[in-house]
């Protein structure tokens, strides 16, 4: 480690902290864009879960470093991934609050409800154990979006 990094970074840890909050503020920015479009909540759903499931699956693959990072990260819970999470469950309730009532509660069951496809560690064993996740995960977008009341299949463009 060069003595450049040890002056902005007082321990590895804080470097470790560091990488994997850019890494976070990167999936909620795609969050946030995708929150913000004029689509209707179901197509905003359906872009932030395949986003974040196709965003984790990629980091798996190519940026191994990194994702180990972040499944011990979660895995310790550190604070930068639990705001993670918290942040990620707001912007949810955020897109389900534009046509259901109690939106917070549905945003924290979609959550438990896509984890398999979110959280690094489980996304791990499911490419390990089952190579391609994105039939599963159109299956888990379409039972989501079914148990919010959204069954309309033409309205959110979600193959069958």
């Amino acid at each position: 480690m060069s003595s450049e990094i040890v002056c902005f970074f007082p321990s590895r840890n804080a470097i470790n902290e560091s990488i994997c909050g850019r890494l976070v503020n990167e999936i909620a920015e795609i969050a946030f864009a995708i929150a913000r479009t004029n689509e209707p909540a179901t197509e905003k759903l359906d872009q932030l879960l395949t986003a974040i499931h196709g965003h984790t699956k990629m980091t798996l693959v190519k940026e191994r470093y990194m994702h180990d990072l972040i499944a011990t990260a979660t895995r310790e819970n550190w604070a930068i991934a639990k705001a993670h999470i918290e942040r990620m469950v707001a912007i949810v309730e955020a897109i389900i609050r534009e046509g259901i009532e109690d939106a917070a509660e549905a945003a924290r069951a979609v959550r438990l409800a896509f984890m398999p496809f979110f959280h690094p560690i489980l996304i791990e064993h499911c490419v390990q154990q089952r190579g391609d996740t994105e039939a599963d995960m159109r299956g888990q977008i379409r039972f989501i979006l079914k148990a919010l009341g959204r069954s309309d299949q033409a309205a959110c463009r979600i193959p069958a």
